[in-house]
């Protein structure tokens, strides 16, 4: 069967980082590509745990991006292992199930968590994390039956959602109800993500929020703290205006668009700016939340700038350079929090997982997913799909997806 396959080699990484500066296009459209279709063998289930899937839709995540074009840090690589089918966030069809797997049967429509944690590696005892509930966070992700890998699609004996087809541990598919269409389905990982980032982070009625971000994921956060029902004010920062726009539909109160984050902080919040004897200005008070997805050096070091005395900043994006001066960090007493994948929470008096959590508000119609979808590609226009990806304002892209059906 034809997937996409990642792959990348110390001289190729060398030579990419220096010519990639001035054409983007060569790492996934050149010689030099570390993404390309290939030819890989059908997938046998690897004991009876396990299903056989056949993939729906797989959608194109912001890491996707980041590791083709080589973004991640070095430091994860020994949770990563080459070749590898890229692909998490995975609606599929049970085309065959192993005779240790109850509850889903051939012909389900599934969604997926790629989590590659004890569980599926088959490492008995858990892990302090798996056993705490957080086996998105294990911490033998490499060890076990398998090669390292954090999750599907970064591991090389388990191939992830750009492929026709994939295998999954009996633990990693949820079954999708009807009123959820596959193309929705495919959404529950980032989804899940948005609302293990609130829950780690529960603003009240009392926060300023500010949502460093408005693409896929930031519009997520804010649908997500809408739908738990909390109703403190949320901006938005996003210098795209069609992207801002979808912000104020999904629940923001007020948008940060010229860049300026700091004087716009002090207009929304009452905070008021110093000027140091050199550099940039720093806030006393603020917003009291900060969720950030873009995570770069500029936006982390005006977060913690515009950060309040106590308040917490949530790192959702990924950047290898964070803080340039952490003064307002000791100086307003802060919290920064990693935020990484989901885990088990309880919701009303009920234990569930972050997934069953974001398959109920989907059901409920709480969230909006499927119109945030905007583009679907074939398999084979995935370089279509990455150009889009890398010029959204452009074409006014949201969520992009891979369609099999």
């Amino acid at each position: 069967m034809k997937a996409l396959r990642f792959s990348v080699s110390v001289p190729q990484y060398t030579a990419l980082k220096a010519l990639g500066r001035i054409n983007t296009r060569l790492y996934y459209q050149s010689p030099l590509a570390t993404i390309r279709l290939a030819d890989v063998p059908v997938p046998v289930l690897p004991s009876p745990d396990w299903i056989k899937l056949r993939t729906l839709f797989c959608g194109f995540c912001g890491s996707d991006m980041s590791l083709i074009l080589l973004k991640d840090s070095p430091m994860a690589t020994p949770f990563t292992s080459f070749p590898c089918t890229p692909g998490h966030e995975i609606s599929a069809e049970v085309v065959e199930v192993g005779a240790n797997v109850s509850g889903i049967k051939k012909g389900d429509i599934v969604t997926v968590i790629p989590t590659l944690s004890c569980a599926v590696r088959g490492i008995e005892p858990e892990c302090r994390s798996c056993r705490t509930g957080r086996p998105s966070n294990c911490e033998n992700f490499a060890e076990g039956k398998f090669a390292p890998g954090l999750f599907l699609g970064i591991c090389r004996d388990l191939g992830g959602g750009f492929a026709p087809y994939l295998v999954a541990h009996k633990s990693q598919a949820l079954k999708l109800p009807a009123e959820i269409p596959p193309r929705a389905g495919a959404l529950m990982e980032p989804l899940a993500v948005c609302i293990q980032v609130v829950l780690d982070n529960m603003p009240n009625s009392d926060d300023r929020v500010l949502i460093v971000g408005a693409g896929f994921i930031g519009n997520l956060l804010i649908q997500t703290l809408r739908a738990f029902g909390i109703k403190c004010p949320i901006t938005a920062a996003e210098p795209s205006r069609f992207h801002a726009q979808m912000a104020l539909q999904a629940g923001a109160d007020n948008l940060i668009t010229s860049g300026d984050s700091l004087r716009q902080a002090e207009k929304i919040t009452g905070a008021k700016l110093y000027k140091p004897m050199l550099g940039r200005k720093i806030a006393m008070g603020g917003f009291s939340k900060i969720f950030d997805t873009v995570a770069s050096s500029h936006t982390l070091d005006t977060d913690l700038r515009i950060l309040r005395t106590g308040g917490v900043l949530s790192i959702v994006g990924i950047g290898k350079e964070t803080m340039k001066d952490p003064t307002p960090l000791w100086l307003k007493l802060q919290t920064v929090k990693g935020v990484y994948c989901f885990g088990y929470n309880t919701l009303a008096g009920k234990r569930e997982h972050a997934f069953e959590t974001a398959i109920r508000l989907a059901q409920q119609n709480k969230v909006r997913l499927e119109p945030m979808i905007s583009h679907a590609f074939a398999l084979e226009d995935y370089r279509k799909m990455i150009g889009v990806n890398l010029h959204k304002g452009k074409y006014k892209a949201i969520k992009t997806v891979v369609a099999f059906s």
